[in-house]
């Protein structure tokens, strides 16, 4: 692997830190464990590994992995339309996060 290669692996593995400690650590964290659900951690989990997959991560692209993951639970029984939107909001918001800690 090259240093562009190396470089852009770096910077994927960073997205995908970054977004796991936003969504359990700091002010929210607590908040944010007390109130996530099976479903909500394997939405979160399915988020983060197509975030490492891409190349170079634009805001885009993370909306795009965002909808299609939360896309899979729209039928599923035990989850509300409201919960869906929650989650949805609070992933996309936590794009302010991300990108400053990809480009740091």
């Amino acid at each position: 692997m090259g240093k562009t290669g190396k470089i852009i692996g770096a910077g994927i593995g960073l997205a995908a830190v970054a977004i796991g400690t936003y969504f359990l650590t700091g002010k929210r964290g607590a908040k944010n464990r007390a109130a996530i659900r099976g479903w909500m951690l394997k939405v979160k989990g399915e988020v983060l590994e197509k975030v490492e997959k891409v190349k170079k991560l634009e805001k885009a692209d993370y909306e795009r992995i965002v909808d299609e993951s939360l896309e899979r639970y729209k039928n599923v029984k035990d989850v509300s339309a409201e919960e869906l939107k929650r989650l949805g909001k609070e992933l996309k918001e936590a794009w302010k996060h991300i990108s400053k800690e990809i480009t740091a």
